[in-house]
């Protein structure tokens, strides 16, 4: 390939295995970048309260909406169920329902017995732990928020 100015071009590129720099880096980096740090090395005390104030209330408030909306339908449910059940439309074979709950109680025991949390699952909760220690103050607004946003 002739370049101008007389001389050739020399095409090198170097190869980046995106599969193997992606590996050993957390989630949030992947998404935000590698130089996002916390948030309390960009935005100031009161900037980090008040975004996690807003996000928490936002998130209170719906959470309060979403759970009276499902404390409603199971409730509306059980009702109904003991409407059927009471006026004759369906019968229920109580010893079933006792023995199932017999055996699903021994299912539990035996499961927690052991108490081995998976390595995946111990991994990232320490990944929650550390950005949670590094957004202490965005924490607490949220927190505070979401108790706001419950209560409202």
């Amino acid at each position: 390939m002739a370049v101008p100015g007389g001389g050739a071009k020399d095409d090198t590129f170097s190869v980046l295995d995106l599969a193997e720099y992606t590996k050993n880096r957390p989630w949030w980096r992947k998404i935000f970048a590698p130089n996002s740090g916390s948030s309390a090395e960009k935005y100031n005390v009161a900037t980090q309260l008040v975004i996690g104030g807003v996000t928490g209330w936002c998130t209170g408030f719906i959470f309060q909406k979403v759970g009276k909306l499902a404390a409603t339908a199971v409730g509306g449910g059980f009702f109904l169920l003991q409407i059927a059940n009471h006026t004759g439309y369906i019968k229920v074979d109580w010893n079933l329902v006792q023995r199932d709950m017999d055996k699903a109680k021994q299912q539990l025991k035996f499961h927690s017995s052991g108490n081995k949390i998976h390595p995946e699952v111990k991994s990232r909760v320490d990944e929650v732990i550390i950005f949670l220690k590094k957004n202490v103050i965005l924490t607490g607004g949220f927190a505070g928020g979401f108790m706001l946003g419950m209560a409202s």
